[in-house]
Protein backbone atom coordinates (compact mmCIF):
# COMPACT_ATOMS: atom_id res chain seq x y z
CA UNK A 1 0.00 0.00 0.00
CA UNK A 2 1.34 3.44 -0.96
CA UNK A 3 1.15 5.66 2.09
CA UNK A 4 0.46 9.39 2.04
CA UNK A 5 3.90 9.82 3.63
CA UNK A 6 5.48 8.57 0.41
CA UNK A 7 3.76 11.10 -1.87
CA UNK A 8 4.76 14.68 -2.69
CA UNK A 9 2.09 16.90 -4.21
CA UNK A 10 2.95 19.20 -7.12
CA UNK A 11 0.63 22.09 -8.01
CA UNK A 12 1.18 23.32 -11.56
CA UNK A 13 0.88 27.11 -11.75
CA UNK A 14 3.48 27.83 -14.39
CA UNK A 15 1.37 28.44 -17.49
CA UNK A 16 0.71 31.58 -19.51
CA UNK A 17 -3.10 31.49 -19.16
CA UNK A 18 -3.51 33.09 -22.58
CA UNK A 19 -7.26 32.46 -22.71
CA UNK A 20 -7.62 34.34 -19.43
CA UNK A 21 -5.82 37.34 -20.90
CA UNK A 22 -2.48 36.30 -19.43
CA UNK A 23 -3.65 36.60 -15.83
CA UNK A 24 -1.91 34.21 -13.44
CA UNK A 25 -4.70 31.65 -13.01
CA UNK A 26 -3.65 30.40 -9.60
CA UNK A 27 -4.20 33.87 -8.17
CA UNK A 28 -7.62 34.53 -9.75
CA UNK A 29 -10.37 34.88 -7.09
CA UNK A 30 -12.66 31.85 -6.74
CA UNK A 31 -15.33 32.40 -4.10
CA UNK A 32 -13.31 35.41 -2.90
CA UNK A 33 -9.98 33.61 -2.48
CA UNK A 34 -7.23 32.69 -4.96
CA UNK A 35 -7.88 29.50 -6.93
CA UNK A 36 -4.70 27.89 -5.62
CA UNK A 37 -6.02 28.03 -2.05
CA UNK A 38 -8.85 25.64 -2.95
CA UNK A 39 -6.35 23.36 -4.67
CA UNK A 40 -4.06 23.34 -1.63
CA UNK A 41 -6.97 22.62 0.70
CA UNK A 42 -8.02 19.54 -1.27
CA UNK A 43 -4.53 18.26 -2.03
CA UNK A 44 -2.92 18.72 1.39
CA UNK A 45 -4.56 15.71 3.15
CA UNK A 46 -3.52 13.46 0.26
CA UNK A 47 0.23 14.09 0.38
CA UNK A 48 3.19 14.39 2.73
CA UNK A 49 4.36 17.73 1.35
CA UNK A 50 3.52 20.22 -1.39
CA UNK A 51 5.56 21.92 -4.12
CA UNK A 52 4.28 24.79 -6.24
CA UNK A 53 5.55 25.11 -9.81
CA UNK A 54 5.33 28.75 -10.88
CA UNK A 55 7.21 31.01 -13.28
CA UNK A 56 5.96 34.40 -12.08
CA UNK A 57 4.51 35.99 -8.93
CA UNK A 58 6.94 33.82 -6.98
CA UNK A 59 6.63 35.87 -3.79
CA UNK A 60 2.85 35.55 -3.73
CA UNK A 61 2.99 31.79 -4.20
CA UNK A 62 5.75 31.47 -1.60
CA UNK A 63 3.49 33.18 0.94
CA UNK A 64 1.58 29.89 1.28
CA UNK A 65 4.61 28.38 2.98
CA UNK A 66 5.54 25.77 0.37
CA UNK A 67 8.63 25.63 -1.85
CA UNK A 68 8.12 27.35 -5.19
CA UNK A 69 10.04 25.81 -8.07
CA UNK A 70 10.44 27.29 -11.54
CA UNK A 71 10.80 25.58 -14.91
CA UNK A 72 14.37 25.17 -16.05
CA UNK A 73 13.39 26.67 -19.41
CA UNK A 74 12.18 30.28 -19.52
CA UNK A 75 9.64 29.82 -22.31
CA UNK A 76 6.57 28.40 -20.54
CA UNK A 77 7.16 24.92 -21.94
CA UNK A 78 3.99 23.39 -20.56
CA UNK A 79 3.19 20.79 -17.91
CA UNK A 80 6.09 18.47 -18.71
CA UNK A 81 8.55 21.22 -17.75
CA UNK A 82 6.65 21.52 -14.48
CA UNK A 83 6.74 17.76 -14.01
CA UNK A 84 10.51 17.76 -14.42
CA UNK A 85 10.99 20.59 -11.93
CA UNK A 86 8.80 18.69 -9.49
CA UNK A 87 10.62 15.40 -9.96
CA UNK A 88 13.97 17.06 -9.35
CA UNK A 89 12.72 18.60 -6.11
CA UNK A 90 10.73 15.56 -4.96
CA UNK A 91 12.02 13.90 -1.79
CA UNK A 92 9.54 11.00 -1.76
CA UNK A 93 9.13 7.91 -3.95
CA UNK A 94 6.00 9.27 -5.65
CA UNK A 95 4.80 12.57 -7.12
CA UNK A 96 1.10 13.49 -7.40
CA UNK A 97 0.37 16.36 -9.80
CA UNK A 98 -2.60 18.68 -10.21
CA UNK A 99 -3.17 22.04 -11.93
CA UNK A 100 -3.75 25.19 -9.89
CA UNK A 101 -7.08 25.97 -11.58
CA UNK A 102 -9.16 22.89 -10.71
CA UNK A 103 -10.52 23.82 -7.28
CA UNK A 104 -12.89 20.84 -7.07
CA UNK A 105 -10.23 18.16 -7.58
CA UNK A 106 -11.18 14.79 -6.06
CA UNK A 107 -10.33 14.31 -2.41
CA UNK A 108 -9.59 10.66 -3.24
CA UNK A 109 -7.36 11.42 -6.24
CA UNK A 110 -4.17 10.18 -4.60
CA UNK A 111 -5.48 6.95 -3.13
CA UNK A 112 -7.39 6.03 -6.28
CA UNK A 113 -4.39 6.54 -8.55
CA UNK A 114 -2.07 4.84 -6.04
CA UNK A 115 -4.27 1.74 -5.94
CA UNK A 116 -4.11 1.41 -9.73
CA UNK A 117 -0.38 2.13 -9.90
CA UNK A 118 0.42 -0.46 -7.27
CA UNK A 119 -1.94 -3.12 -8.57
CA UNK A 120 -0.37 -3.24 -12.03
CA UNK A 121 3.10 -2.05 -11.01
CA UNK A 122 2.82 0.98 -13.29
CA UNK A 123 5.30 3.83 -13.59
CA UNK A 124 2.58 6.43 -14.00
CA UNK A 125 -1.20 6.52 -13.69
CA UNK A 126 -3.42 9.41 -14.75
CA UNK A 127 -7.06 10.37 -14.38
CA UNK A 128 -9.73 10.20 -17.03
CA UNK A 129 -13.42 11.08 -17.04
CA UNK A 130 -16.41 9.81 -18.97
CA UNK A 131 -18.82 12.32 -20.50
CA UNK A 132 -22.57 11.76 -20.63
CA UNK A 133 -22.23 10.61 -24.24
CA UNK A 134 -19.85 7.89 -23.09
CA UNK A 135 -16.70 9.48 -24.51
CA UNK A 136 -13.65 9.11 -22.28
CA UNK A 137 -11.49 12.20 -21.81
CA UNK A 138 -7.95 12.02 -20.52
CA UNK A 139 -7.06 14.39 -17.67
CA UNK A 140 -3.27 13.94 -17.95
CA UNK A 141 -2.13 16.72 -15.61
CA UNK A 142 -3.82 14.84 -12.77
CA UNK A 143 -1.39 11.98 -12.36
CA UNK A 144 0.68 9.94 -9.94
CA UNK A 145 4.17 8.92 -11.01
CA UNK A 146 7.14 7.16 -9.57
CA UNK A 147 9.95 9.62 -8.87
CA UNK A 148 12.36 7.42 -10.81
CA UNK A 149 10.72 8.31 -14.14
CA UNK A 150 12.83 11.48 -14.09
CA UNK A 151 15.49 10.10 -16.44
CA UNK A 152 12.82 9.07 -18.94
CA UNK A 153 11.35 12.57 -18.93
CA UNK A 154 14.76 14.21 -19.34
CA UNK A 155 15.46 12.04 -22.40
CA UNK A 156 12.01 12.76 -23.84
CA UNK A 157 12.35 16.53 -23.48
CA UNK A 158 15.81 16.46 -25.06
CA UNK A 159 14.11 15.30 -28.25
CA UNK A 160 12.21 18.58 -28.28
CA UNK A 161 8.85 16.97 -27.73
CA UNK A 162 6.43 18.58 -25.26
CA UNK A 163 3.36 16.41 -25.84
CA UNK A 164 2.32 14.91 -22.53
CA UNK A 165 0.46 11.94 -24.04
CA UNK A 166 3.49 10.92 -26.10
CA UNK A 167 5.64 10.75 -22.99
CA UNK A 168 3.02 8.67 -21.20
CA UNK A 169 3.15 6.16 -24.07
CA UNK A 170 6.87 5.66 -23.47
CA UNK A 171 6.13 4.57 -19.90
CA UNK A 172 4.26 1.68 -18.35
CA UNK A 173 1.22 3.88 -17.78
CA UNK A 174 -2.54 3.57 -17.53
CA UNK A 175 -5.65 5.64 -16.82
CA UNK A 176 -8.29 5.51 -14.11
CA UNK A 177 -11.79 6.71 -14.95
CA UNK A 178 -13.37 8.93 -12.29
CA UNK A 179 -17.15 9.25 -12.17
CA UNK A 180 -17.34 12.93 -11.22
CA UNK A 181 -16.45 14.85 -14.37
CA UNK A 182 -17.08 18.16 -12.60
CA UNK A 183 -14.25 17.47 -10.14
CA UNK A 184 -11.74 17.98 -12.95
CA UNK A 185 -13.29 21.17 -14.31
CA UNK A 186 -10.71 23.90 -14.76
CA UNK A 187 -10.72 27.60 -15.50
CA UNK A 188 -9.55 28.71 -18.94
CA UNK A 189 -11.90 31.63 -19.58
CA UNK A 190 -13.83 34.15 -17.44
CA UNK A 191 -17.02 32.37 -18.47
CA UNK A 192 -15.73 29.04 -17.16
CA UNK A 193 -14.81 30.73 -13.88
CA UNK A 194 -18.38 32.02 -13.44
CA UNK A 195 -19.84 28.64 -14.36
CA UNK A 196 -17.59 26.79 -11.91
CA UNK A 197 -18.40 29.20 -9.09
CA UNK A 198 -22.11 28.76 -9.72
CA UNK A 199 -21.79 24.96 -9.76
CA UNK A 200 -19.86 24.82 -6.48
CA UNK A 201 -21.98 27.02 -4.23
Amino acid sequence: MILVEKITGLILAGGRAQRMGGIDKGLIPFHHKPLIESTIQRLKPQVESILINANRNITQYASYGYPVIMDETPDFSGPLAGFLAGLKACQTPYLLTTPCDSPLLPTDLGITLATELERDNRQLVYASTKAVDGKVWAQPVFCLMRADVQDSLVSFLKKGDLKIDRWFKELNSSAVIFDDEQAFANVNTPEELKSLEAASV
